[in-house]
C-alpha cells in the first residue's frame, strides 16, 4: 500500500470516529424518511391539511351554508367546481368546511381516548393486584360491547343534549362535542392494554428499581420514567387513532345520528347523497374521495411511524 493510499484511509478512519453517534430520534427520523409510503402519507395530509385551512380564505362559512335553490344539484362546472348539492349549497365549500370540523373531530377524539387508555393502562401495569383485575375486567367488558353499536346509540340518546356554540369565530352544533366524547370513551380500550403491557415490563427494569430505592414518588415513576419510554407504542396508536376516529364520525354521520346542521362534515355530506348515489354522484364523490386520502395518509404515516420507533430497530447500528 503506497503513501497516498494509506493517508486516504486514516483520514477516512478519523472521520468515523469523530463522528458523533447518533440520537434514537435521529435514528428514527432517518427511517421514517426512507419509507416512501410514509413520505407519500405526509405529502397526501399536507395537501389535505392546506386544503381545508387555504381554502377557507376563498370561501366563507356563510357562502357553504347559503342556499340557492335555482342552482340546486348543479353539476361540476367554473363556477362550482365540485357542483353543488340538493340546496344549492357549493360543495367544494362545503368540503373545506366540513374538512376542519372531521380533522378536528379526529383530533379531539383521539386526545380524550389517549388520556383514558394512558390513564387506565399505566395504573394497571404499574400497580397490579387488586387493580390491575378490576380495570382489566372493565376494559375487556368494553372491548365485548361493539363500538359502532354504542356510538349510534350514545349520539341518538344524547346528541340534542348540548346547544350550539360559537368557536374561534365558527357555529358549530353540540352534536360534534357529543361525538367526540363518545368516540374517544369507546376507542381507549386497545391503546390501555398496550400500555399495561408496556408497563408490566419496564417497572421491572434496573432503572426504575433504582429509583424506588432513592425514593422517588410511585407519580414521578410513572409519568418521568416509565411512560416516556412507552412513547412509541402511544405515538403510533394515537396515529392510527385519528383515521379510525373520522371513519367512526363518517359512520354515525351517514346514519344520521353524528355531527347535526348547521355544521357540516364529509360524513353527514355523505348522508344528504344517499338518495342521488347513481343520478348526481359529484355529492358523494368529492367527500367520500377526501375521507380516502385522509385515511390512507394517516395510515401511511402510522405505518412509518411504526417501522421507525420500533426498539430492535433502534438498537441496531445504522
Amino acid at each position: 500500500m503506497d503513501m497516498a493510499t494509506t493517508q486516504v484511509t486514516w483520514e477516512v478512519f478519523e472521520d468515523k470516529a469523530e463522528r458523533a453517534p447518533l440520537t434514537p430520534t435521529q435514528v428514527a427520523w432517518r427511517r421514517f424518511r426512507r419509507h416512501k409510503m410514509a413520505m407519500a402519507g405526509v405529502i397526501i395530509l399536507t395537501l389535505i391539511l392546506l386544503y381545508v385551512t387555504v381554502g377557507a380564505f376563498f370561501y366563507t362559512e356563510a357562502y357553504a351554508n347559503y342556499n340557492d335553490l335555482s342552482i340546486r344539484f348543479s353539476p361540476p362546472s367554473w363556477e362550482h367546481p365540485f357542483g353543488t348539492d340538493g340546496t344549492g349549497r357549493d360543495i367544494m365549500a362545503r368540503t373545506i368546511y366540513g374538512g376542519q370540523i372531521s380533522v378536528l373531530i379526529g383530533l379531539c377524539a383521539v386526545m380524550v381516548s389517549m388520556t383514558s387508555g394512558v390513564l387506565v393502562g399505566a395504573l394497571s401495569g404499574y400497580y397490579g393486584g387488586f387493580l390491575d383485575a378490576a380495570l382489566m375486567r372493565v376494559t375487556e367488558a368494553m372491548l365485548n360491547i361493539p363500538q359502532l353499536f354504542l356510538l349510534i346509540i350514545l349520539s341518538k340518546f344524547l346528541g340534542g343534549k348540548v346547544p350550539t356554540f360559537n368557536l374561534l369565530g365558527r357555529t358549530l352544533s353540540g352534536s360534534v362535542v357529543i361525538i367526540v366524547v363518545v368516540i374517544g370513551l369507546t376507542s381507549w380500550m386497545y391503546l390501555a392494554r398496550i400500555v399495561r403491557a408496556n408497563f408490566l415490563s419496564l417497572k421491572e427494569q434496573e432503572f426504575v428499581m433504582a429509583a424506588r430505592c432513592i425514593g422517588v414518588r410511585n407519580r414521578n415513576i410513572i409519568f418521568e420514567h416509565i411512560l416516556p419510554n412507552s412513547i412509541a407504542p402511544i405515538v403510533v396508536a394515537a396515529t392510527l387513532g385519528v383515521a379510525s376516529a373520522i371513519i367512526n364520525e363518517a359512520y354515525v354521520s351517514f346514519l344520521g345520528v353524528g355531527v347535526q346542521a348547521p355544521t357540516a362534515t364529509w360524513g353527514n355530506m355523505l348522508d344528504q347523497a344517499y338518495h342521488h348515489l347513481e343520478t348526481r354522484p359529484w355529492m358523494w364523490f368529492f367527500p367520500g374521495m377526501l375521507i380516502l386520502l385522509t385515511v390512507l395518509g394517516i395510515n401511511f404515516v402510522g405505518d412509518g411511524l411504526r417501522d421507525a420507533l420500533d426498539p430492535r430497530a433502534l438498537a441496531q447500528s445504522e
